[in-house]
């Protein structure tokens, strides 16, 4: 204790101010009135509290102490001597002080040598008999107790809870890992998350309590997964008996000090309240040097759960049953970023396809006629009330590229993820140059005639790779359909069909820092069944590449995604936006999925990209209980059940089902006119020798 002096005494005058604005333990065991005199602000300067580290919020309470909510009735502690007591009880108006002695110790400037007394665990020098010396935790009961009666008589908004995946559970017994927050940029908080990361100090609501109201504790931060984190409360050291996981942006994590500047009550855990005597001390020694989240995390929070994109806003989307062309629809629901568009000749809102607001799928109305791309002329004339087109500036830019000079060609090979099978990288031509740097691609061996099954990707886009691409990173390359001559070889392929490879150059080789590393666990949208997100993990990179496995299917199922794909989230990302997400397959219906007799094959849909997923009987993708709240505190609509479900059938040639079937409806539109395309100029067929991808001839 004379340490303790003799450190305040060498303290310089205004360091000990800036530390006295720590105001954590003023809520942890103080309950009074805040202070109405004017000689507050000055006392506070002689306080002296053990040393806090500077990278911790500075919480500024002017030396006052809280009260509880209605600023009148309940409990109060003595600013003097630090005793707890029935505020009425007390004396003076103010209700400050247990006694006459204590406001006259007060004023005459022997503040600082009790103050030093309550945080060094030493018994008050005053008593008043109007009080009791009670244990800490029967006086916090009944202010909980009293607290719980002013709760009742409000009106609370009910909130329920989406049905998850244990996320928690999952992770601890498989021990894995989840990517980081910081590798999703589209989504919440994926530019604001800073260094938070293991050791990171945040104050929780108190679980391990039999209190009947709401008290909060400082809980550590032991492991991260996207959103979610192992939090384990301070005092339990290597106990990991009460471990809990939480996700980090509910609006009940808050930083160190929230309490004291909210006069919230910090209470240590039931299992462990015993274990020290001087709570106080204990924090102060523990917190010193930790971490804790900004000040204003919760703010950004709420700031980036805010989405632009607005119901009934009027975009151009990929048709997807005819991924050739787009069409006009309407922003129907918006999810966490994600869309619910239903195409605008609808009738009853189920025509509909979901996608990220960032996809590369969706468009300003007006831009298939700006860049020549196919389009289906609407007949639907009669617009609802409050339509409007969507601004240009709220969709992703593209990077600007000169056609001026060497550029794509009409006729060029190269490599592409096929769209209608994300598992595959196939041979592909560049069938048609569009403006702005747009291309129609083609997959050598099943293209359409007409070209119906054509898809547009940016010259720049991650999903297109040069001639080689595959066999330099190991990849499986798909040949085209019905080409014999295996193994396939590119320069046998080019020789054969009189063409060249798209050079190099031309070819997006950026590849960012994204962080993500194999093996590590995330959420995914099934791009062949868009309006579900699924449990899935990343089992290969290549470059900015990513291989998407869903977990408890088959690798077949897999998916090839960039690392900036809007589709991908953080673990955790379901829970905070209220999104259903679609927990792993279990063994049983993965083998029901074979069992069940085959039916007769319907249209197939484009939805997205991939082919169609059909989800186990059992596992619903959506609950039918209709809203639910998130975490944003807004009520979201859960996507509907579009169709009823089915196992998810076994992998046929979906590319194969789409050419004949969408040949057939295309012809038997072709009498309407219901589309039409705008030319940009000719695009000739040259060979541009020294640019082409150079393979090695073998003898």
């Amino acid at each position: 204790m004379e340490d303790t002096r003799d450190l305040a005494e060498r303290t310089p005058r205004s360091e000990r101010k800036r530390r006295d604005s720590f105001g954590m333990f003023d809520g942890y065991d103080s309950c009074s009135e805040d202070s109405t005199s004017t000689s507050s602000s000055e006392d506070s300067e002689d306080e002296v509290v053990p040393s806090i580290p500077a990278s911790l919020p500075i919480i500024k309470n002017n030396g006052q102490v809280y009260t509880y909510p209605d600023g009148k009735a309940g409990m109060a502690t003595c600013e003097m001597c630090g005793m707890i007591g029935v505020r009425d009880a007390f004396y003076s108006k103010t209700k400050r002080f247990c006694s006459v002695s204590c406001s006259r110790s007060y004023s005459s400037n022997s503040k600082k040598a009790s103050i030093l007394a309550r945080l060094q665990g030493k018994p008050p020098t005053k008593k008043a008999k109007v009080l009791q010396k009670q244990p800490l935790m029967a006086k916090l009961a009944a202010y909980a107790q009293y607290q719980a009666s002013q709760q009742n008589q409000a009106k609370s908004k009910a909130v329920v809870t989406a049905e998850s995946f244990d996320w928690g559970k999952y992770i601890c017994s498989n021990n894995v890992v989840g990517a980081p927050v910081s590798c999703f940029k589209h989504a919440p908080m994926g530019t604001s998350w800073g260094d938070i990361e293991e050791g990171v100090r945040i104050e929780v609501p108190n679980s391990d309590i039999s209190l009947p109201t709401k008290v909060y504790w400082i809980a550590e931060i032991v492991k991260l997964a996207g959103f979610k984190a192992l939090l384990r409360y301070e005092g339990f050291d290597s106990d990991t008996s009460k471990d809990f996981w939480c996700n980090l942006c509910t609006p009940e994590v808050h930083p160190v000090g929230w309490c004291a500047s909210n006069g919230k009550p910090l209470v240590p855990p039931k299992s462990i309240q015993h274990k020290y005597s001087n709570w106080i001390v204990f924090l102060v020694k523990r917190l010193t040097g930790a971490k804790t989240l900004p000040p204003d995390f919760n703010t950004k929070v709420h700031e980036n759960m805010q989405f632009p994109f607005k119901k009934l806003m009027r975009v151009e989307v990929v048709d997807k049953n005819y991924l050739c062309r787009t069409r006009v629809a309407l922003v129907e629901q918006v999810i966490g970023g994600r869309l619910r568009l239903v195409y605008e000749e609808s009738q009853d809102s189920t025509d509909d396809f979901w996608c990220h607001m960032y996809s590369p799928l969706i468009h300003n109305i007006g831009w298939s006629r700006s860049i020549g791309h196919r389009f289906k002329r609407s007949d639907f004339t009669k617009r609802t009330e409050g339509q409007v087109d969507a601004p240009e500036q709220l969709f992703q830019k593209v990077k600007d590229v000169d056609q001026t000079g060497d550029w794509f060609k009409d006729g060029m090979k190269l490599e592409a993820i096929d769209p209608l099978n994300l598992s595959a990288i196939c041979v592909a031509t560049v069938k048609k140059v569009l403006a702005d740097g747009y291309l129609m691609i083609g997959i050598d061996g099943s293209e359409a005639v007409d070209g119906s099954d054509w898809f547009c990707y940016h010259g720049t886009s991650p999903s297109i790779f040069p001639v080689g691409f595959c066999e330099i990173n190991s990849i499986e390359l798909t040949p085209p359909r019905g080409y014999t001559k295996l193994p396939f070889k590119w320069f046998d392929y080019l020789r054969e069909t009189s063409s060249v490879a798209a050079p190099v150059r031309l070819f997006n080789k950026e590849v960012p820092n994204h962080g993500f590393r194999q093996g590590m666990k995330l959420e995914a949208v099934d791009l062949m069944e868009p309006r579900l997100v699924c449990v899935a993990t990343v089992t290969r990179i290549v470059h900015r590449l990513l291989r998407i496995h869903f977990d408890g299917w088959e690798d077949e199922y897999d998916q090839w995604v960039d690392c900036e794909s809007p589709d991908l989230y953080p673990v955790g990302w379901c829970q905070l936006t209220g999104y259903q997400l679609q927990p792993p397959a279990s063994q049983n219906n993965r083998e029901m999925s074979h069992s069940l007799p085959k039916q007769k094959k319907k249209a197939q849909q484009y939805k997205g990209q991939k082919k169609k997923r059909k989800i186990p009987v059992g596992r619903r993708p959506f609950s039918q209980a209709g809203r639910r709240s998130s975490f944003s505190g807004d009520e979201e609509q859960t996507p509907p059940l579009s169709h009823a479900q089915g196992p998810r059938r076994p992998r046929t040639s979906l590319r194969q089902n789409y050419n004949s079937e969408t040949l057939l409806r295309m012809k038997e539109e072709a009498a309407e006119v219901d589309e039409f395309t705008f030319s940009q100029g000719t695009s000739d067929q040259e060979s541009n020798g020294s640019g082409s991808y150079c393979i090695k001839q073998e003898p």
